[in-house]
């Protein structure tokens, strides 16, 4: 009897030691070291795998991208070079060698590798997004150019209206801004990047849409008509703007936008923004939304103030908020350079 438990025991050992060699299991392994930061440990279980597969891609970026985390950007080249001419190679590839480049501080090998990958996947929104971003880090202001044509073919991703929406905060815009920064806060609500951009939007409402008396004036040039609409509604609506430029005013204001802009612009410029405000006005949750967006911003006590007093109303909006997941359709770009 004894015997046998003995070769029981030895047998499972042998099952947990075998189990342990598994590369499904060894892969997560490093993954679970990866998400540790633990980046020698992660690297010594990916370097046996690799033992056992060196064409496997999945090892090799994780590999590249273990190098990378480490700054050991010599390993992190040698590892780039190896994958970034396969035939399999796919956006994260690209992306991984762009960083890796732009650690190193060689932005021309860097925008050959963009270049490359946008040849090859010439509908990656984040291939644009970090191109853009090479750019701008150079001061080439076309970056803004790879990030609508991000925003145009890849309109579910959020990063092209980040950098978009900042990009036009800093110039004479009165419009992208406004549109790409509030797509963006609903497509990245929990993040920090969301949470600074709320404070661009109530800024840009306050310093740069209602700054004129006539929002319409130094417009003549606009080429974009849905530009054009936009203004023209929240024109009607400046009188307001006599009150200050508050989340009070604001909801007020846009109340009475979408309602216009569904009687006579809707049909001929439809966008998931403006349905997705339209949404909450009907369901009784607009109120809550414009807090959510602008009362943090403002003022903060009076934003928690209005939360006890709405309890319901204010965890009636968060719940279907977390309910849902906001994207943008193909089909609805508006934008025309000037």
């Amino acid at each position: 009897m004894k015997k046998l438990v003995f070769l029981l025991s030895l047998l499972s050992i042998s099952f947990a030691v075998l189990a342990q060699d598994d590369p499904k299991t060894m892969h997560q392994t490093a993954r679970n070291f990866m998400a540790q930061a633990d980046w020698d440990n992660a690297i010594l279980v990916l370097n046996r795998l690799m033992a056992t597969d060196k064409n496997n891609l999945e090892y090799n970026k994780d590999l590249v991208q273990c190098y990378y985390f480490k700054r050991d950007f010599e390993k992190a080249i040698e590892g780039v070079k190896s994958i970034i001419n396969r035939d399999d190679a796919d956006v994260m590839t690209f992306q991984l060698a762009g960083n890796v480049y732009k650690a190193i501080e060689d932005p021309k090998e860097c925008e050959k590798i963009y270049k490359a990958g946008l040849k090859k996947f010439p509908k990656s929104g984040p291939l644009y997004s970090e191109y853009g971003e090479l750019l701008w880090a150079r001061k080439d202001y076309s970056a803004i150019d790879l990030w609508e044509k991000g925003i145009e073919i890849d309109p579910a991703f959020s990063g092209n209206y980040y950098n978009a929406a900042l990009y036009y905060f800093y110039t004479k815009d009165k419009v992208w801004s406004l549109i790409y920064g509030e797509i963006f806060v609903n497509m990245e609500s929990l993040s920090q990047r969301g949470a600074a951009m709320k404070e661009l939007l109530f800024k840009g409402y306050k310093e740069k849409l209602f700054k004129e008396v006539d929002l319409m004036k130094g417009e003549e040039n606009n080429k974009s008509p849905f530009a054009k609409a936009f203004l023209q509604a929240m024109n009607k609506q400046s009188s307001l703007v006599s009150q200050g430029v508050t989340t009070a005013t604001l909801t007020m204001i846009r109340t009475r936008f979408i309602l216009d802009w569904y009687e006579n612009y809707a049909p001929k410029y439809p966008h998931r923004l403006f349905d997705y405000l339209q949404q909450l006005l009907r369901e009784g949750m607009f109120e809550a939304y414009n807090q959510w967006l602008f009362g943090t911003v403002e003022n903060l006590t009076a934003y928690d103030s209005w939360t006890r007093t709405h309890a319901d109303e204010y965890k009636g909006f968060v719940a279907f908020q977390k309910s849902r997941v906001f994207r943008i359709p193909s089909g609805q770009y508006y934008q025309v350079k000037n």
